[in-house]
């Protein structure tokens, strides 16, 4: 019997690799940036076709190759950022590992051009599938050119796993926002299908900042520095005014490498606590800058991830710097045994997720009920079959497995001959039925009734516009723009009327006829910072547009309802596919019966 197992050609495990560092458009865009970078480059320019699928090209006038190290470049774990194992503890370069060219090359067609001061002459390299099919001298200008063409073209199962352009568009700003605001003094420009996105100057960081956050004004940030004994922090926060309830917006950076991490991001929503409302996010960029033989960046093939030797220090210390900025801007609210200066003894514990209290809501809010009379026709048609069939949707043999899943809701026995509701702390309604009562979350129950409507008027039944008296012009940064253009037709059948109106710019001409809003944006951010995360299995956009128009339409808790308002609700609610859970999962209905109250007693 022969033996089993046996070596991978090269070209397959050089492939292979490929899929841990090279996932889409954005991660060669990632690459190529950060080798410009670390050729000292003063100003990079970044050509991109069809969101990266048919072209990437980017160029520098950095320190360019030599003849031999423009071949050798191509090949798996070449680098001249690392010799020994040592080094991997003291890296202050981006890319150091070796692997991104050699996997761009391997599943693209790459041509490179790159020549040295020193040198007379340049070099120009060809390469299809890790092939080389072309090296020789070339007369060429001081700099590194890389083109990179038809990625994943030798792997079409993996091409075809690649989103929409707008989705992959998305990414490629998310890299280059992120390299941008982490050199400032290098001039960036970005292209894509020969329309410019940004022509960045070299400039200082608060400019830099600026001109990425266009929408924002000077007054809006915060500038912050602190030095310590073991690190230096410096950077923006955005006043708590400007907070969104999206993500997005939160940039670290150790030693000019962007990473993300939970822990630290938490240290920054602390310091904002009782500052923000529920689910808002603080806008910040924020510069460590650390002896790298403390951290540990080799942690994650991205690169994005990192492990800080002492990261409790580095909690408190962040916490405390970013509420003492606070504190010199605004009005902090009182917190007794905090000292914002204790961070310079360095004695410091850092709470743990567990200990830390969680934000407090700032503000009631308000929802305006008229949106209930616009539908007195089509309710009180629904009203009356509801009334024929009260008792068969709580009975579960009335309805078959198909119709609706299994639910928990009280049985045929429980229905008692009188309808009454009452609401409990303006939050739940209450009825009385046989085997105890059934206790209704008005807000979840509502977003289920809207989360279904919307998912009807998007597959089958647009929802009416109503035109604004006055449209409202709104202005979003250059990834948000990418994800607004793909979902504007399910925003119009949501009745939604949306114009492009220039570069970044959007001009609200409608809204739907029941939905009543204090701020367009706000909910448009909500919309697209959805779309951006949470993807459902299938790539539907539907079911997440649907439930986050649903989330924030949706009445909330502390609003009372007056009786009809009540029945409406239930009605709809029992009317729906899945009565028993809001879209989100969070249950809508629960049954305590006489045996639970006994209990009690």
């Amino acid at each position: 019997m022969s033996d089993a197992i046996r070596l991978l050609p090269d070209h397959v495990a050089s492939q292979i690799a490929a899929g841990e560092v090279i996932q889409r458009p954005a991660s060669v865009v990632k690459e190529l940036l950060d080798n410009a970078i670390d050729a000292e480059s003063a100003r990079i320019e970044i050509f991109i076709k069809d969101a990266g699928k048919s072209l990437i090209q980017v160029i520098d006038n950095g320190k360019g190759m030599s003849f031999t190290d423009a071949r050798i470049c191509w090949e798996r774990h070449a680098t001249s950022k690392i010799s020994l194992t040592e080094d991997l503890f003291k890296i202050s370069t981006m890319g150091f590992r070796g692997e991104a060219l050699a996997s761009i090359a391997s599943i693209a067609q790459v041509e490179m051009k790159t020549k040295r001061d020193i040198d007379e002459l340049g070099s120009i390299i060809l390469i299809e599938g890790s092939q080389v099919k072309k090296h020789e001298p070339a007369a060429l200008n001081r700099g590194t050119q890389v083109l990179v063409k038809n990625l994943f073209y030798n792997i079409p199962a993996r091409r075809n796993f690649l989103k929409s352009n707008p989705v992959e568009w998305k990414h490629i700003l998310e890299e280059f926002t992120r390299t941008a605001l982490a050199n400032p003094s290098v001039a960036l420009k970005l292209v894509h299908n020969d329309d410019v996105q940004f022509d960045l100057p070299s400039h200082n960081i608060f400019e830099r900042v600026k001109s990425i956050f266009s929408d924002r004004k000077d007054v809006d940030y915060i500038w912050f520095e602190e030095q310590t004994s073991i690190i230096k922090i410096e950077g923006f926060i955005g006043r708590p005014e400007i907070a969104k309830r999206i993500r997005g917006e939160q940039f670290f950076y150790v030693n000019k490498r962007f990473f993300k991490d939970n822990y630290l991001n938490h240290a920054v929503n602390n310091a904002f606590e009782g500052m923000l409302a529920k689910e808002q996010f603080p806008l910040y960029v924020i510069y460590i800058s650390i002896d790298p033989a403390q951290i540990d960046i080799n942690i994650h093939p991205t690169k994005t991830e990192i492990k800080f030797e002492d990261e409790k220090n580095i909690y408190q210390i962040l916490r405390a710097v970013v509420r003492k900025a606070l504190a010199s801007h605004i009005q902090m609210p009182e917190e007794k045994g905090f000292d914002d200066n204790q961070f310079m003894n360095l004695q410091l514990n850092p709470p743990s997720y567990k200990d830390v209290q969680p934000f407090q809501t700032v503000g009631n809010s308000k929802v305006d009920f008229n949106g209930w009379d616009g539908f007195k026709d089509q309710y009180q048609a629904q009203r009356n079959r509801n009334n024929q069939s009260w008792e068969l949707m709580f009975k579960g043999s009335a309805v078959t497995p198909q119709e609706t899943p299994q639910t928990n809701l009280p049985l045929n026995d429980d229905i008692i001959d009188t309808r009454v509701f009452f609401q409990l702390n303006n939050q739940f309604i209450v009825t009385p039925i046989k085997s105890g009562m059934m206790i209704i979350n008005q807000q979840t129950a509502h977003e289920r009734i809207l989360f279904e409507k919307y998912l009807e008027a998007l597959e089958r039944n647009p929802i009416v516009s109503q035109q604004l008296l006055f449209p409202k012009v709104i202005t979003v940064n250059a990834t948000d723009e990418a994800i607004l253009l793909e979902i504007l037709p399910e925003m119009a059948a949501l009745g939604f009327t949306i114009n492009a109106f220039g570069k970044s710019t959007f001009v609200i001409n409608g809204l739907p006829a029941e939905l009543h809003l204090e701020n367009e944006t706000v909910l448009l951010s909500e919309i697209i910072e959805t779309y951006r995360n949470t993807l459902t299995p299938d790539g539907s956009k539907n079911k997440h547009v649907a439930r986050t128009l649903a989330k924030r339409a949706a009445i909330k808790s502390g609003v009372r309802l007056k009786a009809e308002e009540m029945n409406r609700l239930v009605d709809e609610l029992f009317a729906c596919r899945e009565p028993q859970f809001a879209p989100d999962g969070k249950p809508c209905v629960s049954k305590l019966t006489l045996e639970d109250l006994s209990k009690m007693f």
